[in-house]
């Protein structure tokens, strides 16, 4: 677990910097500039802040599956809800964003949080998932990108939140499914229905989270967001994947996850740091 646990909080780091980057690549890039959505996105590729935003997020979405392949759903999935925690205190350093009283307290419940899990978290369970479950989670994936895709057409009122809750989803489809892979190697990976399930859900919930981002506030959404990245998987592990604490130390466990995730919440601000960025 201990490795696991190193793979998730690398994670974290990798993600959480790259919110940073990737919003000094996006202010600097629409600096003067008369496109927007898409074309700002394009311009900000030529910038290499943003640039090295996505790469680091690359390399954290590998760390996550590496951890998700040695750890718990829960312990993983709260240390990937920290990244918020980084990104508000590489914030505070490069992009000068002055950080409030009960926000530096949310980064230390955060660390607080994640130590009682490290204290407490068991085994990752041996559990894969039969073909039902696995078929299932190919099923949430495709049945979640309607709904996002309903949302984003239909919904009006609380539309911004609504996708942070589905793309929120659609990542714990990504956890629980990149669990779930039985084969990693080539070619057995393609007959696996999380195989696809790892696909579809990470490309629509990054794309219904950035349309959320530009439709409603910033807290709101990325609150939405975490809340169903990490609640659900992290009870699918315990409940069908057989994930553990160490014995007698469960409420450790659940004090350690509740304290993260609460932290997470009160930083869900800087789920992207750009709308903070000073303007000069």
């Amino acid at each position: 677990m201990g490795i696991g646990l190193l793979f998730a909080l690398g994670a974290a780091v990798c993600m959480g910097t790259a919110t940073v980057l990737q919003a000094m690549g996006a202010r600097r890039a629409a600096e003067g500039a008369s496109a927007a959505g898409l074309g700002t996105v394009l311009l900000a590729l030529r910038r290499w802040p943003f640039v090295a935003g996505v790469g680091l997020d690359m390399v954290g979405f590998a760390a996550e599956l590496a951890a998700l392949r040695a750890a718990p759903i829960f312990t993983v999935e709260a240390a990937l809800a920290s990244s918020l925690a980084v990104t508000a205190v590489v914030a505070a350093v490069v992009l000068r964003i002055r950080l409030r009283r009960v926000e530096v307290a949310a980064v230390a419940a955060v660390c607080c949080g994640l130590a009682l899990l490290a204290l407490a978290a068991g085994r990752e369970g041996e559990g894969e998932g039969d073909l039902t479950l696995r078929l299932g989670a190919l099923g949430a994936s495709a049945a979640l990108a309607l709904a996002g895709w309903t949302a984003g057409r239909w919904v009006r009122r609380g539309r911004a939140v609504a996708l942070g809750g589905v793309a929120g989803l659609s990542f714990g489809v990504v956890a629980v499914s990149a669990r779930m892979l039985p084969d990693l190697e080539v070619p057995g990976v393609f007959a696996e229905p999380t195989a696809y399930a790892v696909a579809l859900s990470g490309i629509t919930g990054f794309l219904f989270l950035i349309d959320a981002l530009q439709a409603g506030a910033v807290t709101a959404v990325t609150a939405a967001m975490v809340i169903g990245e990490t609640v659900w998987p992290a009870l699918f592990g315990v409940v069908w994947l057989g994930d553990t604490t160490r014995p007698g130390l469960a409420p450790l466990a659940v004090a350690g996850f509740a304290l993260s995730i609460a932290g997470a919440l009160a930083l869900a601000r800087f789920g992207e740091a750009e709308q903070h960025a000073p303007a000069g």
